[in-house]
């Protein structure tokens, strides 16, 4: 208790000898001094009753300096909606058209999707969907025509013979070609050809330029193609 009093009897002394700023500078430095220490106080009352509600690996991932995802996002998202399986069928959009009815309201448009699959392995198949949107009517298509899928004889990587087609207006020239030509033909005739397996073919549209008719030429002449070994076969029985 004597050195409490002798410490207040210095202090006091050493305040009566100080200049007036002094002691307004030496006031403001204790003030900053005992906010600083209650800031300090209820930041560690905060950070200890936050990490009691969380659960330990987030305690773990900031102490190690890491940031918590919060929201619905992050990195462990997972797929949304089942999920279609991979069976090895390419879907094309060869062509979309756009139609308009004029109405008491103004314009109602409409949309058309030709769409060909295949698995490049002599299975194709040619569809046309129809709706409001585009979305829907290229799904609609990609139905119709993985149910009218159909076999394909090839020779290999090209065609077994040269075949002639004809579908309305449209007429379509394939012809066998040696490896490494690829795939001559236009875009219609390609996306029809390369989804069948096809990757040797020299072709010529001759007719129309309709692609719905195109396409349905390209496919009526792979559809005609037959092997020796099927040829014969049938001439065996």
């Amino acid at each position: 208790m004597a050195d409490e009093e002798q410490q207040d009897n210095q202090s006091t002394e050493a305040v009566e000898d100080a200049s007036p700023s002094e002691v307004r500078i030496a006031k403001e430095e204790e003030a900053s001094s005992a906010v600083a220490e209650v800031n300090e106080e209820v930041a560690n009352n905060t950070d200890s009753s936050a990490g009691d509600q969380l659960p330990s690996g987030s305690r773990e991932r900031d102490r190690r300096g890491g940031r918590q995802q919060r929201g619905r996002g992050g990195n462990n998202r997972g797929p949304r909606g089942p999920q279609k399986e991979d069976d090895g069928i390419v879907e094309k959009v060869i062509h979309i058209n756009r139609s308009s009815k004029v109405v008491k309201g103004g314009r109602r448009f409409g949309f058309s999707a030709l769409v060909v699959v295949g698995n490049k392995e002599g299975k194709v198949g040619l569809g046309t969907g129809k709706a409001r949107e585009v979305i829907s009517c290229i799904n609609k298509g990609t139905e119709v025509a993985r149910r009218n899928m159909v076999d394909v004889s090839l020779n290999g990587a090209t065609l077994p013979h040269e075949v002639y087609s004809i579908y309305d207006g449209a007429r379509v020239l394939l012809r066998p070609a040696s490896p490494g030509t690829g795939v001559i033909a236009g875009k219609t005739v390609r996306a029809v050809l390369e989804s069948a397996g096809v990757r040797d073919v020299l072709s010529k549209s001759l007719g129309s330029k309709n692609p719905a008719n195109v396409a349905k030429a390209a496919l009526q002449a792979l559809k005609s193609l037959r092997r020796r070994e099927d040829v014969l076969a049938v001439r065996d029985k």
